[in-house]
């Protein structure tokens, strides 16, 4: 009987890890990616009907009867602007397997140029965005407590709250 419950009890927590187990990955999305969300997996680009793909840094379009992974979108589509355009943001693996589905749900998006950008935003957690105008590199401890100046051309100066912990130190 014991061993039942232990079991029982094993089992709903392995489960109840599994439900949470959701990482932020707002680092890596780019700048024009739509503010909100701390997880994005793709977006949806219902302008051009494509998709990007965070993780792989690379969009994702169909070229016939393949989607393909390319790091820049085609010649065809030079006019568009992933700055000025709506994302929508699309959490399932190889989203692209329901284009249709896509493509006439979101399709009241298109045209749209209303939607509040990271590299727009004035809130602290995506200063870590690389294209945030305030974009700031910030360094473990094995690097002291350095952090990333972008108003001097890359140069490094020390981190405040790592001095302030360290009683001064300083490093030539």
């Amino acid at each position: 009987m014991f061993s039942i419950v232990v079991l029982l009890g094993l089992s709903a927590a392995q489960e109840s890890n599994a439900q949470i187990n959701l990482s932020i990955n707002i680092g890596s999305q780019p700048a024009w990616g739509p503010t909100g969300y701390n997880h994005v997996d793709f977006y949806y680009l219902p302008d051009i009907n494509a998709y990007y793909d965070v993780t792989r840094a690379q969009y994702v379009y169909q070229n016939g009867a393949q989607w393909v992974y390319v790091s820049s979108l085609p010649s065809r589509y030079r006019n568009y602007d992933v700055y000025n355009s709506y994302k929508v943001v699309v959490n399932e693996p190889r989203p692209f397997m329901h284009n249709n589905v896509h493509m006439s749900q979101y399709a009241r998006y298109k045209g749209n140029h209303n939607q509040q950008i990271i590299r727009d935003s004035r809130d602290e957690r995506y200063y870590q965005s690389a294209g945030h105008p305030k974009y700031q590199v910030k360094k473990d401890n094995r690097n002291r407590g350095y952090v990333k100046n972008n108003d001097r051309n890359d140069r490094y100066e020390r981190n405040d709250e790592y001095r302030n912990n360290n009683k001064g130190y300083r490093r030539n």
